[in-house]
């Protein structure tokens, strides 16, 4: 008589998922806390007029030194999410220069920190002048805030070409809504008499559409990442 033997292999468990890209965290974190550092500054400092003056004048004057660390802060959170969403996002569009425009717009932040604006609005004094930092921080600042404006419009072809057409249609309109209220806030602060007086409500509009889109792409990518 034979005896067959036969050998059951014990199952395969499932590969645990992967954990999420922790670095996308920081695209969920760095606009809230900029924006609420800057809200709350400037509501508490005297002089200063949320409406016509830039967000950067914090920088200046007694206490300056809390927006230089939101700058500073924020700049570091940016970074470190650019490198996150290059680990995140599939072979494709925008895997690599996607990425890398958000980081400009990190960097951008922290030279807007390392290199002080110069007084706009009469804010903190009434003096006026062309500072070597002064022209410094708004060439960065410049550099920045177009960083970010192409880094949607890039996305915006990326996620057409991905088969998202919501995602891409907003980026698209989010790129040219911050262009456009960006070119209206220097205008402001360059004295056009018409825009004078707003000018810090078009900055700050211009901001908040910039972190939105940010924190949005993060929260999307986070979710891509758990699968």
């Amino acid at each position: 008589m034979t005896t067959t033997l036969t050998l059951v292999g014990a199952a395969t468990p499932d590969r645990p998922s992967a954990p999420p890209n922790r670095l996308l965290t920081c695209g969920l974190i760095a606009g809230p806390l900029f924006v609420l550092a800057f809200v709350v500054e400037g509501a508490l400092r005297d002089g200063y007029d949320p409406m016509r003056h830039p967000v950067s004048s914090l920088a200046l004057g007694p206490g300056g030194w809390q927006q230089v660390t939101n700058f500073l802060v924020c700049g570091v959170l940016t970074i470190l999410f650019a490198i996150g969403l290059r680990r995140s996002l599939r072979p494709g569009p925008g895997a690599l220069a996607g990425p890398l425009l958000v980081g400009v717009w990190g960097l951008g932040l922290l030279g807007a920190g390392l290199f002080a604006t110069d007084p706009v609005g009469g804010y903190p004094t009434a003096a006026t002048g062309d500072s070597w930092h002064g022209t410094l921080h708004d060439l960065l600042s410049v550099a920045a805030f177009a960083g970010l404006a192409v880094a949607m419009l890039f996305f915006g072809y990326a996620f057409a070409r991905r088969q998202s057409p919501v995602r891409a249609i907003y980026s698209v309109l989010s790129g040219v809504a911050l262009v456009v209220l960006f070119v209206l806030s220097g205008l402001g602060f360059g004295d056009n008499s018409s825009l004078m007086d707003t000018a810090g409500l078009w900055q700050r509009l211009s901001i908040a559409v910039g972190w939105l889109w940010v924190f949005l792409l993060a929260a999307r990518q986070r979710r891509h990442s758990r699968t």
